[in-house]
């Protein structure tokens, strides 16, 4: 049975998910067509861009990304204190980024004197309103897949669903689910045997932090700026022309998503940082190096004809979080389907399990087996 979102997503738990959006009927609408030989391989630097321009107007932090044929992975950390300290003015002025608002926000943006104390009152209550949608990942999620399904109906001259529906998402519950989620997502191209390394992978975070700690460019070329390159050719009205998963309904604001030529002005926020040592408050909590050696290591085994470890030592950063390496190698390729809403140490499943109070959740077994530093008391 489908859970509500906000039992899905609970900042009290985890500030940390794994999302997935799907194309409808699964089709190749971000890859090449196999029945009419067209190609949309354009569509995948459209998604890379829009999510890391919106990572820089919401408090969403991106970990790691995927863009494949005909889904997109994410792993986001959601930063719901960062909202708290942004005042009145920038709370709004991040919201008219990518939504225009009713009239009285943006008078008040243009003119705060001008306004009477009552229709102030109103602007400083949708202020609230907009500093929880900020760093609420339904809505970060909602204008990422409303945006890109409007370009590329835009495109295809059609209207309707581009995604399959409300987006999946896992709430990953400690660090080594974190760590296992970002491996999961970057090594999604070499899983589908798209790519033999990592800076190979096209359209993932881990080629392009690669190719930024090289000094080229931060993506394929195909897909640098590929938003701003085709925005000339989507004409679109300020409201949403797309039913979309996770959408809010509203009676009293209708949603007035801006026009494209205004989100491609966006500018596009960097990826989480690396840090072990845990002085930034934000940032993936592993060493990139360790990273990397993780993610080369299990990208050269993880083959459907080979089964092994990885070569050479142990990665540190295995031994560090008590993963088993070799149920690491040979479920890369499936480690989150078999977990179902939550992600984590067997004690951390159980104690979502009391606080949702449900008798079990999907995914105990494989926790057992893949983190085996704990044990859940019989």
């Amino acid at each position: 049975m489908p859970q509500p979102r906000s039992s899905l997503v609970s900042l009290s738990d985890t500030p940390w998910y794994h999302v997935v959006s799907r194309c409808v009927r699964r089709a190749y609408l971000c890859g090449e067509d196999v029945h009419s030989g067209r190609s949309f391989e354009h569509r995948r630097g459209w998604i890379v861009e829009r999510l890391e321009q919106l990572a820089g107007v919401f408090a969403v932090d991106v970990a790691a990304y995927a863009v494949m044929s005909n889904h997109a992975h994410l792993v986001v950390r959601i930063d719901a204190e960062r909202v708290q300290g942004w005042d009145a003015e920038e709370v709004l002025r991040r919201w008219t980024q990518v939504f225009s608002g009713p009239l009285v926000v943006q008078h008040y943006l243009a003119n705060p004197e001008s306004l009477g104390a009552a229709e102030t009152a109103v602007v400083l209550d949708w202020v609230e309103t907009y500093r929880s949608r900020l760093a609420d990942l339904s809505w970060y999620m909602r204008v990422l897949n409303e945006s890109i399904a409007r370009m590329a109906n835009a495109e295809d001259g059609v209207t309707g669903r581009f995604w399959e529906g409300r987006f999946k998402s896992q709430a990953l519950l400690d660090d080594a689910a974190v760590l296992t989620a970002m491996a999961y997502v970057d090594l999604n191209p070499i899983r589908a045997k798209l790519a033999e390394t990592p800076e190979t992978s096209e359209y993932t975070a881990i080629a392009e932090r690669l190719a930024e700690l090289q000094g080229g460019a931060a993506r394929s070329p195909t897909g640098e700026n590929a938003i701003r390159c085709n925005a000339s050719r989507v004409v679109a009205a300020d409201g949403p022309t797309n039913p979309l998963s996770g959408a809010h309904e509203e009676d009293t604001e209708p949603p007035g998503l801006q026009q494209e030529h205004r989100l491609a002005a966006l500018a596009c926020a960097p990826l989480m940082p690396f840090d072990a040592t845990g002085r930034l408050p934000t940032a993936v909590p592993f060493a990139f190096e360790d990273y990397l050696e993780l993610v080369d290591g299990t990208g050269r085994v993880i083959r459907e004809d080979k089964r092994g470890f990885i070569p050479g030592a142990t990665p540190a950063i295995l031994e560090r979080l008590n993963i088993d390496p070799e149920q690491f190698i040979r479920t890369a390729g499936r480690t989150l389907h078999r977990f179902g809403s939550a992600i984590g140490a067997p004690e951390r499943l159980t104690e979502r399990c009391v606080s949702r109070n449900v008798a079990y959740l999907r995914g105990i077994r494989a926790a057992r087996a893949l983190f085996d530093r704990c044990e859940v008391a019989a």
